[in-house]
């Protein structure tokens, strides 16, 4: 991958957590005396689901971070790259569930079931980036396995040469 490409992910990552800070830190708490009128526990369920979208998506961030570190090192075809990956998929699937329990939630209020189906769907396209990020994690490890399939052979050719 471009070295180029590498550094401007990392600015629109560090640029994304930036923003997400200050979601979390100044617009939640407004957002909180905006709810001021509704149920205490709708209050609290809504802005917590706010917040552990945006942590879902600061988790996503940081690991794919972490991700495109270990490409510009050359390092990505290896067994610790399975655990950042294991983590995306955790944050996506988190984010799903949250977007479920939002629509739950929204559901028996006077939120029009047109927005609800929205927030179903999202749910739903959620969980197939999850599973899309699963199929992309058995690719890796189908690279992997192929990395040191040819790391053996080049080794092995070495040795016959000399």
């Amino acid at each position: 991958m471009n070295k180029a490409t590498i550094v401007v992910l990392q600015v629109v990552i560090a640029l994304a957590l930036a923003g997400s800070l200050v979601v979390q830190t100044v617009i939640m708490p407004l957002v909180w005396i905006d709810l001021e009128g509704e149920q205490l526990w709708g209050r609290i369920a809504l802005v917590s689901i706010a917040v552990l979208g945006i942590v879902t998506m600061q988790v996503f961030a940081v690991c794919v971070w972490m991700l495109l570190n270990k490409v510009r090192r050359g390092s990505i075809f290896s067994p610790a790259s399975f655990r950042c990956v294991d983590v995306i998929i955790g944050a996506i699937a988190a984010a799903a569930v949250l977007a479920f329990v939002l629509a739950v939630l929204l559901a028996p209020g006077s939120t029009a079931p047109g927005v609800v189906a929205l927030v179903c769907g999202a749910s739903l396209v959620l969980g197939g980036m999850a599973l899309l990020v699963v199929v992309m994690k058995a690719l890796l490890r189908q690279a992997i396995d192929r990395d040191v399939e040819a790391k053996t052979l080049r080794s092995e050719l070495d040795d016959e040469v000399i």
